[in-house]
């Protein structure tokens, strides 16, 4: 499959993400919604960490020699050797941002916010992620020492204010509520961005993002048997048509539009993937007016254009710092002509984040 056809199979997947939430309010609430759809694509990636389990045990069993001679040592070396040894420690960071996160996204569009507004004000979670790469990526913190970070933030922060501000009706009760707490889930989603890329590191998108599904799987399970209505079990008293479009709203925001997004990273570079990924919201605004009758005023359209707009600087230099970091290593590294050459970590799958966040 190729990137462009990757990336756009993400931003259709994404982008479409709130438009099955929003579709799921009249019929089950947050924590029924949350716990099914992430049930579904935890099954989905079951496989996957079965199977790792399954070479895990088998290199355990090709080592059975050398632990037979020194069992402790062999036993050591067995699990050092794991390519895979921590993969379920190392995912339990980003697994919490990302339950607290998707709780917040979920409420959103049961507290009188549109999937439109909703998603420009997703755009926020560029300034956590950069604050997050500020503490925990001193190689990064010349970001904030360049004007296009600055000018992209408070583009980002004008634009967030302009959508919410600037509408019918000034946000008020439920909604007010609903603002916040989308507010807050793109910040959320920013924090989980970083703590995939600073945790996840040494593992495969697959196997980061099947690890972390799971886990968010089983909190969220628990959060909807505690209070979801009937315990969950309103999901029950949907239609078999519901079902199907509850199960590809699992499949394509998140089961694989995460994996997508990363294997398109790999074939088209950060830049190229962060960049069209920006066009979501713009996406889903045209979808929930379609399909829901969302109306966004002119001045909202252009202040989440603004928005979406400063996020694009923030990322355009980003990564054109990463860029000029990544080149001086490799002209201060001595060529090694009588090594074999190991491959980019882009691909082979290495997880990172561009900070371009989704909907889930």
């Amino acid at each position: 499959m190729t990137g462009l056809m990757l990336l756009a199979l993400t931003l259709i997947g994404w982008a479409s993400s709130p438009l099955f939430l929003k579709y799921f309010v009249n019929f089950i609430d947050a924590w029924t919604s949350n716990g099914w759809r992430y049930a579904i694509a935890a099954l989905f990636w079951l496989p996957v960490l079965l199977r790792t389990r399954g070479n895990r045990d088998s290199l355990a069993r090709g080592r059975l020699v050398v632990a037979e001679r020194t069992p402790r040592a062999g036993a050591n070396i067995a699990a050092a050797d794991s390519p895979d040894a921590g993969l379920w420690r190392a995912a339990i960071w980003p697994s919490v941002f990302n339950v607290v996160g998707q709780v917040a996204f979920a409420w959103v569009l049961y507290l009188d916010v549109d999937p439109g507004l909703l998603t420009f004000l997703l755009r926020v979670q560029i300034v956590s992620v950069t604050i997050g790469a500020f503490v925990l990526f001193p190689d990064e913190r010349a970001l904030l020492r360049t004007g296009g970070y600055w000018s992209g933030t408070l583009l980002v922060i004008v634009g967030s204010f302009g959508a919410i501000f600037l509408g019918q009706e000034r946000p008020a009760g439920a909604s007010a509520w609903g603002i916040l707490s989308g507010v807050v889930s793109g910040a959320l989603f920013g924090c989980y961005a970083v703590a995939v890329r600073k945790c996840m590191r040494p593992y495969s998108s697959m196997k980061s993002f099947a690890a972390i599904s799971v886990y968010t799987s089983a909190a969220l399970i628990v959060l909807m048997l505690l209070f979801g209505e009937r315990a969950g079990g309103r999901a029950f008293d949907l239609s078999s048509w519901q079902w199907v479009m509850l199960v590809i709203s699992a499949l394509a925001g998140i089961a694989l539009g995460h994996v997508f997004y990363y294997a398109s990273i790999a074939r088209l570079g950060v830049s190229v993937a962060s960049g069209v990924l920006l066009l979501q919201p713009f996406m889903t605004a045209a979808a929930s007016w379609l399909f829901f009758d969302e109306q966004l005023t002119a001045a909202q359209w252009i202040a989440g254009s603004v928005g979406v707009a400063g996020a694009g600087i923030v990322l355009r230099v980003q990564n054109r710092l990463r860029s000029r970091a990544m080149e001086a290593v490799l002209q201060a590294e001595p060529r090694r002509s009588a090594e074999p050459c190991e491959p980019p970590a882009s691909d082979s799958g290495e997880l990172r984040t561009a900070g371009a966040g989704s909907s889930r």
